[in-house]
């Protein structure tokens, strides 16, 4: 079961102003405000698990969702985290908007902005568009995944599973498996466990290794059970088929033979090692059903976590842009 640390019982008060105005990356992010970020979380999960989930932080304020590649979960995610909250939360459908007829991100942004919204919570496909967003709206802007570049709440609704279920952080070995070169997540994720001190290892073909990679993480290796020998946290990635297909795998049977997560596989991990995947699952293809569905997976706990670090992140964003 879970463990919560003392912050749950914390009042949003209690916390200091976060001094960010937007999260576009993990990398613009303090220590001390991951851990911020991280314990304000833990309040919003006792918030969740009421009867009456909502609290009035962001009465009165607009939440405007823009994504502009498909997703359920990370929309519908948000979209909860902004109601519990108060939030009047808009969906704009991309496809039927002015995007959709030649208008530019830029022009968007204008058109937006003069909407006068509390924060824009963005999705796109090209690294980069989130943040020239930010610079062109006069509200707080959240990355909801942008490209190959980064997943900032991801990230952060990871570190808080597993630190609900190991009870800490600190002294973990966490391995990051299969498409690193297109994985978002996988980044965030590096940027933010190296930040917190966290042992890191990837696992991935030599051609699913982005350059630069031994930068970001501790250890790297290409075969998966040298690589998960003796690791707390095994992190399964999507393979990115519409980005891997054909170019950088010979096949999808043989890269589940060789770096799908199976029992075998698994058992060079620690005996009471989690295991964790973004979503959406490829089965058969990263990880076994049988392992998904086992009671070590905690795919269904990163759910939950997803909209209580949402919360925390517009709690934390919106009080900033009010203070004097």
């Amino acid at each position: 079961m879970p463990q919560h640390s003392p912050a749950a019982s914390r009042s949003s008060g209690d916390f200091p102003p976060f001094q960010q105005r937007h999260l576009i990356s993990i990398a613009d992010l303090k220590q001390h405000e991951i851990v911020d970020l991280l314990d304000r979380s833990e309040r919003m999960i006792a918030i969740s698990r009421q009867e009456r989930k909502s609290l009035p932080t962001l009465a009165g304020k607009t939440q405007i969702n823009l994504f502009f590649e498909p997703s359920t979960r990370t929309q519908s995610s948000f979209e909860i985290a902004g109601k519990r909250l108060g939030a009047l939360v808009v969906n704009m459908s991309v496809k039927t908007s002015s995007v959709s007829k030649g208008e530019t991100l830029i022009d968007t942004a204008a058109t937006l902005n003069a909407m006068r919204p509390d924060v824009l919570v963005v999705r796109h496909s090209a690294a980069g568009a989130v943040e020239l967003l930010s610079q062109k709206v006069g509200c707080s802007v959240v990355n909801a995944g942008d490209g190959a570049h980064e997943h900032p709440t991801q990230a952060l609704l990871d570190a808080l599973t597993i630190r609900n279920h190991k009870g800490t952080l600190a002294g973990l070995t966490v391995a990051i498996c299969g498409d690193i070169a297109n994985s978002r997540v996988a980044r965030s994720n590096l940027l933010l466990l190296g930040a917190l001190h966290v042992r890191t290892r990837v696992i991935a073909p030599r051609t699913l290794l982005p350059a630069g990679i031994e930068h970001l993480a501790t250890e790297v290796f290409t075969d998966m059970e040298e690589g998960l020998r003796g690791v707390d946290v095994v992190m399964m990635l999507r393979l990115q088929h519409e980005r891997a297909n054909g170019k950088m795998i010979p096949s999808v049977r043989e890269y589940y033979r060789f770096y799908g997560l199976d029992e075998a596989k698994l058992a060079f991990a620690k005996p009471d090692a989690i295991v964790m995947h973004p979503g959406p699952m490829n089965r058969g293809v990263e990880i076994d059903p049988a392992i998904a569905d086992s009671a070590r997976a905690v795919i269904t706990d990163q759910v939950e976590m997803g909209v209580a670090v949402r919360m925390a992140v517009l709690d934390a964003l919106l009080p900033a842009r009010n203070e004097p």
